[in-house]
């Protein structure tokens, strides 16, 4: 009995070690784990304040690289490449040295293959010497030609006096040039043997009473110049005169007077000339440039500097007549204005400003005229890539207008040209310039072909972009692009005369890529300078041919094999900026 009660404390006490120890296992676990964490924790914060260390010291890393490529290499002149110096300064011509940079070095790598004469200016001194452009549009003159004229008797009015009888003046009712005359009013009386025989003649034909006598009498007094009235009088009186009064054929002005009196006279001599100031003629003088432009019936104003102020100081007409000849000392074309001068304010000799209003000439390249630089050797513009490049280009100009010269040669359309500062930029760049264009933009090429169709537009006398020609062009290659021979559909800039071309004709032509391809310049080519046109526009795409590796069938076999080498490595270019459009042409 006393055995069997003992074992339960034991129980109990086993139990109470069992808790024991495993609470302490346990503390001893939760104790790891919260070291195991706090060291990874760590570990972790470490490991991040090492990365922002190494990350700052990248940026700083970084930032001392941009600091070094922001440094300057070296300074200078600009307008000349080749004056440098190492600090700032100025240049020879007074300006400012500007800084090169590292990261300039492509930009002095393209200098180098820039064409002779181009010139590279920086933003800011462009700014500072105030360099402005504008571009070259399609457009028509509006001129006005000026001259200078004088006003002059309407010929067509005047009315020369001359006797049919020798004799002489007795009186003379007029005493000098310029005197104002009525019709019928006396002019002089003549004293002839002659009239006096007629009138005597008359007077013995009426005493007989023959009329085949009167008749033929009478008549003979007619054709001596007798008025009817005088006749009449003699009729009545049967009275002969020795003298005989002669009557003004029409009112004016005695534009000329040559005779006084006691002279003697005969037939052929000119007594007087009468002429009306209603209407006068104005005779102007049109330099010899414009002769080309001056057509009949152009519309014409003429005013007077005494007269500016007043109400009917300008007369509006047109151009009745132009003279045949030039005037070899003042080298102008005479043409006539007739004016209507009912209240005689115009009077013969006074001087007049005239403007004539050509015919409206067709569309053509404008160039502003400030643009334009006048030399010796000719004209000549500067032109702007857009990229700060400059380079004086000579041109040949056609007609001009207040504002505008026609470019007959030497510009494209959507070039841009410098109108302010660009003697400074020629100054410079004709030291070394070819003056011929700069590199033709990416969107445009040159090439040769020949004319198969031309289609005019319904209406020419639009302008607009929509009523362009249309021509089908057998176009060679186009080596710029790796392009070969197509038959293609092209737009024609509206100032291209296709009066010049006909179907067949083979041309050089120039055209731009965009919603169609246009014809922005065309010209007639012959045959054999086929050869030098694609030289030419090879030139342009900074392909370096010779002309001479295109003479002989092996020689031309060598330049087609690379033609067509160019145009694989080209073809993922070309397709990109114009297969486009040219698809839709089967090119």
């Amino acid at each position: 009995m006393t055995s069997s009660t003992h074992p339960a404390p034991d129980t109990k006490s086993t139990l109470i070690k069992g808790l024991l120890i495993g609470l302490l296992f346990g503390g001893l676990i939760a104790f790891g784990l919260a070291s195991l964490l706090l060291s990874d924790s760590s570990k972790h914060g470490n490991g991040e304040s090492t990365h922002s260390g190494v990350s700052a010291h990248s940026d700083k890393s970084a930032h001392s690289d941009e600091t070094d490529n922001k440094a300057p290499l070296y300074w200078v002149a600009p307008m000349d490449d080749s004056y440098r110096r190492d600090k700032p300064g100025k240049s020879p011509m007074g300006m400012d040295l500007v800084p090169v940079y590292a990261n300039d070095d492509a930009t002095s790598a393209k200098s180098n293959e820039r064409s002779p004469g181009t010139v590279m200016i920086p933003p800011n001194v462009q700014h500072n010497i105030g360099v402005k452009v504008a571009p070259v549009t399609i457009g028509t003159l509006q001129q006005t030609v000026t001259a200078v004229g004088n006003v002059a008797y309407d010929e067509d009015s005047i009315v020369h006096i001359h006797p049919r009888v020798s004799g002489w003046v007795d009186r003379l009712f007029i005493k000098s040039q310029g005197e104002q005359v009525e019709k019928e009013q006396a002019l002089y009386t003549l004293y002839s043997p002659e009239l006096v025989s007629a009138q005597e003649e008359y007077v013995l034909a009426l005493k007989r009473g023959d009329a085949r006598l009167i008749d033929g009498a009478a008549e003979r007094l007619r054709t001596l110049g007798l008025s009817k009235g005088v006749i009449e009088a003699l009729q009545k009186t049967r009275r002969v005169t020795q003298t005989v009064t002669f009557n003004a054929p029409q009112s004016g002005v005695v534009e000329a007077l040559n005779i006084r009196e006691g002279f003697y006279v005969q037939p052929g001599t000119t007594l007087m000339s009468i002429a009306q100031l209603d209407t006068v003629w104005v005779i102007a003088e049109v330099p010899e440039k414009y002769a080309q432009i001056i057509a009949p019936h152009n519309s014409a104003v003429v005013t007077l500097d005494e007269m500016d102020h007043g109400s009917d100081a300008k007369w509006e007409s047109h151009v009745e007549y132009i003279y045949p000849s030039l005037s070899e000392t003042t080298r102008t074309l005479k043409v006539r204005i007739p004016l209507n001068n009912n209240n005689h304010t115009l009077r013969p000799s006074m001087f007049a400003h005239v403007g004539i209003k050509p015919t409206q000439r067709k569309a053509a390249l404008l160039v502003p005229r400030s643009a334009v630089i006048r030399t010796a050797e000719g004209a000549k513009v500067v032109l702007s890539d857009g990229d700060g490049n400059f380079k004086s280009v000579r041109v040949t100009l056609g007609q001009s207008d207040s504002t505008h010269f026609e470019v007959v040669e030497g510009l494209l359309p959507e070039d841009d040209v410098v109108v302010s500062a660009q003697f400074l930029i020629d100054s410079e760049s004709s030291k070394s310039s070819d003056f011929e264009r700069m590199k033709a933009p990416d969107h445009q090429a040159t090439t040769t072909g020949t004319i198969e169709a031309i289609e005019l537009p319904a209406d020419t006398e639009t302008n607009s972009a929509s009523n362009n020609a249309k021509l089908v062009i057998a176009r060679g290659p186009i080596e710029k692009w790796g392009r070969g021979p197509a038959t293609m559909s092209f737009a024609v800039s509206n100032h291209i005369d296709l009066s010049q071309f006909r179907e067949g004709d083979n041309i050089m032509f120039t055209f731009v890529t965009g919603e169609e391809f246009t014809v922005i310049d065309m010209r007639k080519h012959s045959e054999h300078a086929v050869d030098k046109g694609m030289v030419h526009d090879s030139g342009h795409s900074n392909h370096n041919h010779n002309a001479g590796e295109r003479k002989g069938d092996g020689e031309q076999s060598d330049v087609h094999e690379s033609m067509v080498h160019k145009s694989m490595v080209h073809k993922s270019a070309e397709q990109k900026s114009i297969n486009h459009k040219e698809h839709i042409h089967h090119d």
